[in-house]
């Protein structure tokens, strides 16, 4: 399998969120080693998307000439695609952001009804590609931070989509923290590799995943003791 991972934090290696990146697909390579190809978004040169639609009525030629085309190109040959980032005002950080409005030549103008919205007519097969969205948020609990975020990569995705989002992942990248990190990254490698097998992840793992690693106000008194 051919896994393009977009590292959508300005931090790249050093990201909060990449711990949890890095642990699922470890968990992907645990009984098959897969293609994984990782795109630091924040080193590419990615103009902003100016609305101009020229690409949608040339057959997906851009007006510009820069990293995207060979993003494109590498999207339309993998098999997965991984988003991950920290949570940045509700959403994602905003060269993650410019990538996504960048796609644009993937579709045309034309729309179709599925269900009860309308889609564009695609340019490009990608029918194959699957969807996974790791997000971390340095808030002590995931109710009400999340969920805009999640909102808009289901619309962006809607099919063959899986979500991860993590409370409290500065604690990743605090070695003090290990006692409850380290078992915390295990799981998500365990998810990872239940992932490569299946498509999926168990409903109680992916709930332990998801839940805060300390308890919210000890979290929230440690986070105010360092400010």
């Amino acid at each position: 399998m051919k896994i393009l991972v977009f590292n959508g934090s300005p931090k790249k290696d050093k990201s909060d969120t990449m711990h949890i990146t890095r642990a699922f697909i470890d968990g992907m390579n645990e009984n098959e080693k897969h293609d994984v190809h990782i795109i630091d978004v924040i080193d590419k040169n990615i103009k902003y998307c100016s609305g101009c639609f020229t690409c949608k009525k040339n057959g997906g030629e851009c007006i510009y000439d820069d990293d995207m085309k060979d993003i494109l190109d590498e999207i339309l040959e993998s098999d997965l695609l991984v988003f991950s980032y920290p949570l940045y005002a509700y959403g994602m950080p905003a060269p993650l952001k410019v990538l996504i409005d960048r796609t644009m030549p993937l579709s045309s103008l034309a729309m179709k009804k599925v269900g009860e919205r309308y889609l564009h007519v695609g340019q490009a097969d990608f029918s194959k590609l699957r969807y996974v969205m790791i997000c971390g948020c340095g808030f002590p609990n995931s109710k009400n931070n999340f969920e805009p975020a999640v909102a808009q990569f289901k619309l962006c995705f809607p099919n063959n989509h899986t979500v991860i989002t993590v409370p409290e992942s500065p604690m990743f990248n605090a070695p003090e923290a290990a006692q409850v990190t380290v078992p915390r990254l295990e799981l998500v490698k365990k998810a990872g590799e239940q992932f490569a097998k299946t498509g999926e992840i168990d409903g109680e793992l992916y709930s332990q995943i998801c839940s805060p690693m300390i308890p919210e106000d000890v979290y929230a008194q440690i986070v105010n003791a360092s400010v």
